[in-house]
């Protein structure tokens, strides 16, 4: 449930952190009146919306690892599952990081978009598929040696 709730809260701080992309550029043309191109809208939830669900999602975060490293240095938790667990983190972090580029701003075709979908998305699989095989690997030898 810690590791969901970082993965859930990772990308949010990660999009927090970068900010809006936009070029200067665009900003100026946006600000003369020119309608700005997205590959995605950027999704708001309002100014006030936006900052609880930082807050919220920061929160979350921070105690999560906390929880998670307490957990290791009493050896309630296995060290090996950092190996599930830091491939988590950076799935997320490329997964706002992801957000941040497809939702900036810019005239004509957003090229890093693009490239995000191509490079990003075998990462984030390659991440995520780790994380998966490590965590039934891990799960098998706790059945074994329980029994």
């Amino acid at each position: 449930m810690l590791a969901l709730a970082l993965f859930l809260s990772t990308p949010v701080v990660t999009g927090w952190l970068v900010g809006d992309l936009t070029g200067g550029a665009a900003r100026r043309l946006a600000a003369e009146g020119e309608s700005l191109d997205y590959a995605v809208e950027p999704v708001s939830l309002g100014a006030v919306g936006d900052r609880v669900l930082v807050v919220v999602a920061s929160v979350l975060m921070v105690v999560s690892l906390a929880l998670l490293i307490h957990a290791t240095a009493t050896r309630k938790l296995d060290p090996r599952w950092w190996s599930v667990l830091v491939p988590v983190v950076l799935a997320g972090v490329l997964i706002g990081l992801a957000w941040r580029i497809a939702t900036a701003g810019a005239i004509g075709a957003n090229i890093g978009a693009g490239l995000v979908v191509l490079a990003g998305g075998p990462v984030l699989l390659l991440l995520l598929g780790v994380a998966v095989v490590q965590a039934a690997r891990l799960s098998r030898e706790h059945r074994r040696r329980v029994g």
